[in-house]
């Protein structure tokens, strides 16, 4: 018995029991807080909002993570008798110095926060930067990375990047033109057309500002409609192939004829 009292007592001073309870209630606030961020932040968000806000949420939950753990090293190391006061200081002093021999990084820190608080770039952003074009996929407080269709990565420093072109900020405009035969009836084809418009948006595959222009142009053969369909920037490609299978659909179903080339071919005295 006196054995397992001298563990106990052990196990109760502060030292032992006290940095115990500081690593679990740092860890249950850190649970708590990313938890609560995400929901604030992202809960009930358009897809295109939550891509943005994810990479926030990301920063905050890692500064207040490196916070905590920081306060709480400070306070175990209080338990042992450590002036915590004067290392405070000192690490003070220090960063004074790091500072001044770190001034680039601290630049690539300042400008990595600001451009994700910002929300200039988020990862799976499409951006052209000095006329490399490509896909963020990778966002950090230091440097950011840029993958081309072609494979190729740019690494930038963040504290360089002070103008670069952002095509995801905004949403894509698809002009489609959907060559018709001169004999199908223009309120017919309008009406169709419409009809494929309307239910693209109802079934939320395309904006709800998505509009039928009119004609566009009397081709050799054909008449050539036009749509002008609103998108998300990074679904263009998608968007396009999927109101093209659409309206292929409704004309098959609306017996409206789609026009190819023809050839001709005359033999000898038949001319």
């Amino acid at each position: 018995m006196d054995f397992l009292e001298k563990v106990f007592d052990v196990i109760m001073t502060k030292q032992i029991f006290g940095s115990a309870m500081v690593i679990l209630v740092t860890f249950i606030l850190v649970s708590m807080f990313n938890k609560g961020i995400e929901k604030i932040m992202i809960k009930g968000k358009t897809a295109f909002e939550v891509k943005r806000r994810k990479t926030i949420v990301k920063l905050f939950q890692s500064i207040f993570k490196y916070v905590l753990v920081i306060i709480a090293i400070l306070i175990i190391l209080d338990f042992y008798g450590v002036d915590t006061r004067s290392l405070i200081t000192s690490l003070g002093v220090l960063g004074v110095v790091l500072g001044l021999a770190l001034q680039d990084t601290v630049k690539d820190l300042i400008s990595g926060t600001m451009l994700i608080i910002e929300n200039y770039l988020a990862v799976g952003d499409n951006v052209t930067y000095e006329g490399f074009s490509g896909e963020v996929i990778e966002l950090g407080l230091r440097t950011t990375k840029i993958k081309a269709s072609s494979g190729e990565v740019m690494i930038i420093a963040n504290r360089n990047i002070d103008t670069i072109i952002n095509s995801s900020q905004k949403k894509a405009h698809i002009y489609m033109n959907i060559p018709t035969a001169y004999e199908e009836k223009q309120d017919k084809v309008e009406k169709v057309l419409m009809e494929v418009i309307n239910q693209a948006i109802l079934d939320k595959l395309i904006l709800n500002d998505s509009a039928y222009l009119g004609i566009n142009s009397f081709d050799a053969s054909a008449i050539s409609y036009q749509l002008d369909i609103h998108c998300g920037q990074d679904d263009r490609s998608q968007v396009k192939r999927e109101m093209f299978k659409r309206v292929k659909v409704a004309y098959d179903k609306n017996k409206i004829k789609i026009p190819y080339s023809q050839i001709e071919v005359h033999h000898g005295k038949d001319i």
